[in-house]
């Protein structure tokens, strides 16, 4: 898998083991679908979920998503998890309640070790860890550049909440310093920021909640309902209007250079060059995003 793969993915559903379906991929739309072993799966559930994760995954695929794991603590079933699941060749590996660095060293050993066990290219699967608590928030950077087959990093909402000591919100207002912080840790790591998953049912929580994230920067949020994914892709997609939007920057900052002006002045704002830069990744994401749906 091409590590750009990932950059375009919005969307990331978990799913438990006992309701994973082969029709999970095509009936959610999510970009990534993840098969969760751990709180979604009760332990005595595990020994099943892990012998349909290879069909799985291929149905998954067919449909256009990337298969994801998420293991258990390699200290607990996740060695298990791992060795079963790494039969189906998932693009990508999550770790949950990660601690620190050593624990993705530890992963990509026991990931690459079942690449060679089962054939696979060395290097082919990709990590995801998961932040879950305060400790973990403050060396995001660290994790994230653990180890070179990290393509993003993922802010879990229920435990961080808990180890916070704080009551769970609609709003998230009691995690709002971790969402921004996290992010810009992922930003300087080079890896993908992945939003935490809105857990209530209602759309208006969820679009806010995905407004919240986009308006810091994130291109990427996880759910854990199926028919949220659809609502993420789109929020995540540059739309018309700021696809419009973008290129009016663009041709005001050419039309500047072109009279040897260093700035452009648009509505009575006075653009900069770093307003140009955000101007055409908006664009290179749209276009980028585009492919993707050709190739699905």
């Amino acid at each position: 898998m091409d590590e750009n793969d990932t950059q375009t993915c919005r969307s990331w559903l978990f799913v438990g083991g006992p309701v994973a379906t082969a029709g999970t991929a095509a009936e959610s739309g999510a970009d990534v679908v993840i098969l969760e072993l751990e709180d979604f799966t009760p332990p005595e559930r595990r020994p099943q979920a892990r012998a349909a994760a290879p069909a799985l995954f291929e149905a998954w695929r067919a449909a256009g998503a990337l298969a994801a794991v998420r293991v258990n603590p390699l200290t607990e079933d996740g060695l298990e998890d791992l060795a079963a699941a790494m039969a189906g060749g998932p693009e990508l590996v999550l770790l949950p309640k990660v601690a620190g660095p050593d624990d993705i060293r530890a992963l990509a050993e026991a990931v690459a070790a079942e690449e060679r066990r089962h054939g696979l290219a060395d290097g082919a699967t990709r990590l995801v860890p998961n932040v879950e608590s305060a400790a973990a928030l403050f060396q995001t950077q660290a994790i994230a550049q653990a180890d070179p087959r990290v393509v993003g990093c993922l802010l879990a909402s229920e435990d961080l909440t808990a180890d916070l000591g704080a009551p769970r919100s609609r709003a998230g207002g009691e995690i709002a310093f971790a969402r921004a912080f996290f992010h810009a840790a992922c930003v300087a790591a080079g890896v993908l920021s992945i939003d935490y998953p809105y857990t209530y049912a209602d759309a208006e929580g969820l679009a806010e909640s995905c407004a919240g994230a986009k308006a810091l920067g994130y291109r990427a949020k996880s759910a854990v309902q199926p028919e949220h994914a659809a609502a993420i892709n789109a929020a995540f997609t540059p739309g018309a209007a700021e696809l419009a939007e973008a290129e009016r920057v663009v041709a005001a900052f050419r039309a500047a250079r072109a009279e040897g002006r260093d700035r452009a002045l648009l509505d009575g704002h006075l653009l900069e060059v770093p307003s140009l830069r955000n101007a055409q990744a908006l664009l290179d994401r749209a276009a980028a995003l585009a492919a993707r749906q050709q190739n699905a």
